[in-house]
């Protein structure tokens, strides 16, 4: 396990340079997921790596699309074929619905499957159950105590601190959070209430209050929404200046609202920079390259050995798999080498972010209004 922790520390120093695929390059560019197709068509109508969606579109400029990146990228670096399954019914998928995404990827040959958010769990369990010889990747998932699934899970509230920390640096002090999976994902949770004590950590340095709006309003789809937008809209024309969006798609609609009133986002999952002007930083954790790794393990025959039984990958600023995208860095009042130091504190444990996310509550310096 220690090895492949080296391994993600390797390739997730390159988060930051990843986040560039968006530019132009040669159409067979297998360095870049968005030069290499979605969809490919396999002379045997068979394709070996399948990646199951979540909740939301695939391209969702977040999870789901960061996530199969990592697959395509492997995929394409390794000449094996591959396809993507989305789940019957969209929004309202079911564990039937999961189940027989799954299904439908063995029956077309996947020998390893990728599965995409906490919500694959129930149907996870049982296709990996019936399907003993295909290896299952459960990204932000946990240990299903079997040999064929590997966990892989994430310090999202560490992340989630670097951009509070970050946004009240640059001299924001007025915040917002607009959370996915109606409160009940960990994964946004810990975001959240890292950014928060981010917030809390800064304002205390800085000696200056801040008020954060904080919801899971409308977020529960994942899905970007007019309701959503015009509650993210209200928040701005009230005097909030930047709004950390942590829930795929609903992105659209916070980035909506920004434009719209000469406002800032904090993006999540991948330098969402890309694709909103409004972005100051965004919220990185290394999805497609834990992708990529546990994908390496299924094919150099580590898999059991570093995934298998109750083992599960929990991954932070110690492996390098979490933090703020430095290539594309535009905050003005906090420096790439301020990050880095605080980057180390963290890894070294000086600074120390809870991940207790039933603790939320306003602190010294930090006034939540909870909607």
């Amino acid at each position: 396990m220690k090895k492949f922790l080296a391994l993600i520390l390797a390739l997730v120093m390159a988060l930051s340079l990843m986040a560039c695929n968006n530019q132009k390059t040669p159409a067979n560019d297998n360095t870049n997921p968005d030069a290499i197709a979605d969809e490919m068509t396999s002379k045997d109508g068979k394709y070996e790596i399948a990646f199951v969606t979540d909740v939301g579109q695939l391209k969702d400029k977040s999870f789901n699309q960061g996530t199969y990146d990592g697959v395509k990228l492997f995929a394409a670096a390794n000449e094996k074929s591959y396809k993507y399954y989305q789940p019957a019914n969209g929004a309202e998928a079911t564990d039937d619905d999961r189940y027989e995404a799954m299904k439908a990827a063995v029956e077309n040959g996947a020998k390893v499957v990728v599965c995409a958010g906490f919500m694959q769990g129930n149907a996870l369990a049982k296709a990996a159950a019936e399907f003993t010889d295909v290896m299952f990747v459960f990204i932000d998932g946990w240990s299903l105590g079997k040999d064929n699934v590997a966990g892989i899970v994430f310090h999202e509230e560490q992340c989630g601190y670097l951009a509070g920390y970050a946004a009240v640096m640059d001299g924001y002090t007025k915040l917002g959070f607009c959370g996915g999976g109606g409160g009940t994902n960990d994964a946004c949770c810990r975001y959240g209430y890292g950014y928060v004590q981010g917030a809390e950590a800064a304002a205390a340095a800085k000696g200056v209050k801040v008020e954060m709006n904080y919801t899971w309003q409308y977020g529960a789809s994942f899905q970007p929404s007019a309701e959503l937008q015009a509650l993210a809209s209200g928040w701005y024309e009230n005097g909030t200046e930047v709004i950390f969006s942590c829930g795929g798609s609903i992105f659209d609609s916070i980035t909506a609202a920004a434009s719209a009133n000469d406002a800032a986002v904090i993006g999540v999952d991948v330098d969402q920079s890309f694709s909103s002007e409004t972005v100051i930083t965004s919220a990185l954790k290394g999805i497609g390259q834990a992708a990529q790794m546990a994908l390496t393990a299924a094919y150099d025959g580590t898999f059991v050995e570093k995934f298998g039984g109750a083992n599960c990958a929990n991954l932070g600023a110690a492996e390098g798999a979490v933090g703020l995208p430095t290539a594309t860095w535009s905050l003005k009042n906090w420096s790439v080498d301020d990050y880095n130091a605080m980057f180390k504190q963290i890894v070294d444990g000086t600074i120390a972010i809870d991940a207790d996310f039933s603790k939320l509550a306003s602190t010294e310096h930090v006034t939540l209004n909870v909607i």
